[in-house]
């Protein structure tokens, strides 16, 4: 009956998604097109909707709807962490389509970021690493604001952000289910819903795309990412009653093709006396363009690299039940050569003009 339920969520989240995105499609001819006055910051030259965060919202609240009828008794028990999650994720979807009708300025943004962070904090949705709380709380809030601008620097080439946020999602499951037992609840529901959200949504944006998710999805699924992690992975050390930054570890291990990229962006832009937080065609995902691959295998790889962020994620965790220590060398090694092997091809390929 368990993997019933997991199985009838995860079709009913992927039909709904694909059925909204072929709506939005049909209704977009005009409306949410992306790329007529920013070629010099997205990768593609092609004018597409970018309203594929339309549908993955939607289809997030009919699922969390779904979820709470066939749980409505877990749901009291954490009311109120369930309402914040819907609130702070409202809010970034909110402010994403605010940003791609009018453009809106970054500090703006910055500051429905950190209310989201700040709307976890105050439903108890944290990073427990310290003895005092109000570090923990300011771990959270960053936590949130580096995801949700992570993700959005991400979503610059077809199925890379959709990509790598689905493994995120798979590895918060699975460590979900390591961590507290294969059984149904408000948070393994609501994930199966995710996962097969973003499903749906790649089924329309794998390259060649025919649409974008857009600032509205890309904020949106920061803010699903932030919470998920701090609800699995940044809680391992409590079940394994370990050392508590075994958490931090087993995010950046599942978060590395995201992370890895956004520390390269950030170094080389500052390197260059540039902006962090300005656009352009400067991602790993576009130096391997550089480097002779086309569109289409830039995805493979960060399909590869997703695929294999999950399974380290897994080792690393049952590494780290013998031995936390090598489990948290063996997860930043892993990273660090994931990171080396991105960096160094944007060295060897520059950015061309």
């Amino acid at each position: 009956m368990i993997v019933l339920y997991f199985c009838l969520v995860l079709v009913f989240s992927i039909v709904m998604n694909a059925i909204g995105n072929s709506l939005v499609l049909n209704f977009a001819k005009t409306l949410g097109i992306r790329n007529k006055n920013d070629v010099t910051v997205r990768w593609s030259n092609e004018s597409k909707p970018s309203l594929g965060g339309v549908s993955m919202y939607l289809v997030f609240i009919v699922s969390g709807f779904v979820v709470s009828l066939i749980l409505n008794e877990d749901l009291k028990l954490i009311e109120n962490q369930y309402l914040g999650f819907l609130l702070a994720t409202s809010a970034a979807f909110a402010m994403g389509i605010a940003d791609d009708a009018y453009d809106t300025r970054p500090w703006l943004k910055l500051f429905i970021q950190i209310g989201c962070g700040i709307i976890f904090v105050f439903s108890d949705n944290t990073i427990n690493l310290f003895n005092q709380i109000y570090l923990n709380n300011i771990v959270t809030v960053i936590w949130v604001v580096i995801l949700m601008n992570s993700l959005n620097m991400l979503d610059n080439m077809d199925g890379i952000a959709g990509t790598v946020t689905l493994f995120v999602l798979i590895s918060c499951l699975l460590i979900l289910f390591l961590g507290t037992g294969f059984y149904l609840s408000i948070w393994s529901l609501l994930l199966m819903a995710c996962i097969g959200t973003m499903i749906g949504f790649l089924i329309y944006n794998i390259y060649p795309s025919k649409l974008f998710m857009g600032d509205g999805g890309s904020q949106f699924i920061g803010a699903i990412v932030a919470f998920f992690t701090i609800k699995s992975v940044f809680q391992t050390g409590e079940w394994l009653e370990t050392n508590l930054w075994i958490g931090p570890i087993l995010a950046i291990v599942a978060l590395t093709p995201a992370a890895a990229d956004t520390l390269t962006v950030v170094i080389n832009r500052l390197k260059a006396g540039k902006s962090p937080m300005v656009g352009g065609k400067d991602h790993t995902t576009h130096h391997l363009v550089y480097s002779g691959k086309n569109d289409g295998q830039v995805w493979r790889i960060f399909l590869s690299l997703s695929l294999m962020s999950t399974i380290m994620t897994v080792v690393v965790y049952y590494m780290a039940k013998s031995s936390v220590s090598l489990g948290m060398v063996i997860g930043l090694i892993y990273f660090l050569i994931v990171f080396s092997f991105l960096y160094y091809n944007t060295i060897k390929y520059p950015q061309k003009n």
